[in-house]
């Protein structure tokens, strides 16, 4: 055993998993494999890893970008599939591992479990709830589709919408199937509803036509779903035929049965529009006339419970000539009575004028009897001391009594007051204002040597 050992080729640990390798990939080059995928996640390159197992065994799992981009259905944990592609080992790991080169669901009920699944987590959330369908525009000024640009779907939308009430169309194509679909038809959503007010929609179509499951998988994606249930404009779910259901179907306002029946909710029949307001206006004429033949019988009813105008006048009409015939004989009267009054208001006139001088005589006899002459005197000599004070206060304020102290006012040529030695100097003649009169006086130079020099006028100087 020894020598057979030592006999046997050494090997690296690469050449041994090159090895491995050459014999698995020639053994297994092509397997179906059923089983459950655990453990799904999608790289950033877009390859796909995930296991395979089922009760006793698991295998790794990759599908490159490329075959993953042709997938009809998304994959996640807990669904059973079945893939086929080559086994193969990763030598970094020392693993072997199947490279899927297709995977469907394993029968349409996994798929069908997929969506129910799904389909009770996001009602769950409230998603599906009847209080956030909202009513769709009578009449939508402008309609906004998402579908596939080619195909009869937009071609029977449009149909159908000129045949009834033709409308401005705003189409965001996407792609209604196959990878990438579900986050082009989740963008486009969201991409009507962040156009501006003006230009935004006033109602969405989400539509394709029929297919498989696989095929309508896109309308059951949770992103896509989603993106309806926030849709700030009124959608129509209009997914397959009219057996087929998605989930979008419970996330929109509304769902139609057909991309036709789509087209016949959004806007009303116009010629039917029409008939309908020309009938309602010749209701309203219809309405009007017999309100007014109504009001005309009412009013003919109460006029003829009303008096005769004329019976109205003749009343007030004798009263009236009753009233001219009694004027003349009221005048006299009350001329007769102002008369009597006037007289004996002259007779009394006299009398009451007597009175009136007594009265007044009376009162003045009393009020002389109260004047005396001490209280005036009294009144007088207090008006003199006060005199006095104010004219010996205001001798002590008086200019003169300063001078008369020997105090002197420095004044210009023209009568001015100088009050300081600035002024003064800028004067140069002045005048001095004494007790008993004014000279004349030159001013020096502010700073030179006082003392008294006479000018050219034997005048002495001040400064």
């Amino acid at each position: 055993m020894a020598t057979l050992a030592a006999n046997l080729p050494e090997l690296s640990v690469s050449e041994l998993s090159a090895a491995l390798k050459r014999t698995v990939e020639a053994a297994f080059g092509l397997v179906r494999v059923r089983g459950e995928i655990s453990g799904f996640k999608r790289h950033a390159s877009g390859h796909l890893y995930f296991a395979l197992k089922d009760a006793d065994a698991v295998i790794d799992a990759v599908m490159w970008r490329g075959v993953a981009a042709s997938l009809a259905f998304q994959p996640e944990d807990g669904l059973d599939v079945v893939a086929t592609g080559r086994l193969t080992t990763y030598p970094g790991r020392s693993k072997y591992q199947i490279i899927v080169e297709r995977m469907e669901p394993a029968g349409i009920g996994a798929l069908l479990a997929q969506v129910e699944e799904r389909r009770r987590r996001l009602a769950a959330e409230g998603l599906f709830d009847a209080s956030r369908k909202r009513p769709l525009p009578f009449l939508p000024r402008r309609i906004g589709i998402v579908t596939s640009p080619t195909g009869a779907v937009i071609r029977d939308i449009l149909h159908r919408l000129a045949d009834r009430f033709p409308s401005e169309v705003l189409l965001w194509p996407v792609p209604v199937q196959g990878e990438g679909a579900e986050a082009r038809i989740a963008a486009a959503i969201r991409g009507f509803g962040r156009m501006p007010e003006g230009e935004r929609p006033d109602l969405l179509i989400v539509a394709r036509g029929g297919g498989s499951i696989e095929d309508l998988m896109a309308f059951n994606a949770e992103e896509v779903v989603r993106a309806a249930a926030a849709s700030p404009i009124p959608l129509i779910s209009a997914v397959g035929h009219e057996t087929d259901t998605t989930l979008i179907d419970f996330a929109a306002d509304r769902r139609a049965p057909t991309p036709t029946a789509a087209a016949e909710m959004a806007v009303p029949v116009r010629a039917e529009l029409v008939q309908r307001v020309t009938d309602l206006g010749a209701q309203l004429l219809g309405a009007a006339s017999r309100r007014r033949s109504l009001l005309a019988e009412r009013v003919a009813g109460l006029a003829a419970r009303l008096p005769r105008p004329a019976s109205l006048v003749e009343q007030r009409r004798q009263r009236l000539d009753d009233a001219a015939e009694r004027l003349p004989r009221a005048v006299l009267a009350l001329a007769s009575r102002r008369r009597d009054l006037l007289v004996r208001s002259a007779t009394a006139l006299p009398r009451a004028l007597g009175l009136g001088v007594a009265r007044a005589r009376t009162r003045h006899a009393a009020i002389a009897a109260r004047l005396r002459p001490e209280l005036l005197l009294a009144f007088v000599m207090r008006g003199r001391r006060a005199l006095d004070a104010a004219v010996r206060l205001a001798q002590s304020l008086s200019p003169d009594a300063t001078l008369a102290r020997g105090y002197a006012l420095v004044l210009s040529a023209d009568g001015r007051l100088l009050a300081d030695t600035s002024a003064v100097c800028a004067a140069g003649d002045v005048r001095l204002r004494l007790r008993d009169g004014e000279v004349g006086a030159s001013v020096a130079a502010r700073g030179a040597r006082s003392g008294p020099r006479k000018d050219r006028q034997g005048q002495g100087r001040l400064l």
